[in-house]
């Protein structure tokens, strides 16, 4: 079954945001990420990942299917969290996907502390499960 693990980024509870990371802390915090990937990679569960540009980069787009579409900037600028990237993955059960989310989360921040940012893992429907 796929799974889609959303990364977001913002403020999380005594972390502060990565710009304020030392080199080695934003180097750590990567390389387990690292980690991480190439072990989905290897083991062929790893179906996608990209990172995304930030929400000043983003538009919204609504249509009414006949008018020209309604083009807008992005998320609005005081908002403190955004989608900062996501991996696609296709494992068996449901529990190793929150396995797999649980290591993302705990990647290590300021003095190497896990960041225990939230990661939510959400099914993707098919034709075969359009129910989820």
């Amino acid at each position: 079954m796929k799974y889609m693990l959303l990364m977001s980024t913002g403020p999380a509870d005594g972390v502060p945001p990565s710009y304020e990371w030392t080199p080695e802390e934003v180097k750590a915090s990567w390389a387990h990420m690292g980690r991480i990937h190439k072990e989905l990679a290897e083991s062929g569960e790893l179906v996608g990942a990209e990172g995304l540009s930030g929400p000043e980069t983003a538009k919204i787009v609504t249509s009414d299917g006949v008018d020209a579409p309604i083009v807008t900037d992005g998320p609005f600028p005081e908002s403190k969290e955004f989608l900062a990237g996501f991996w696609l993955i296709d494992v068996d059960t449901e529990e190793r996907a929150i396995e797999i989310a649980a290591r993302t989360s705990a990647a290590p921040g300021p003095g190497g502390r896990p960041t225990r940012k939230p990661i939510e893992v959400r099914p993707v429907m098919t034709a075969t499960n359009p129910e989820l």
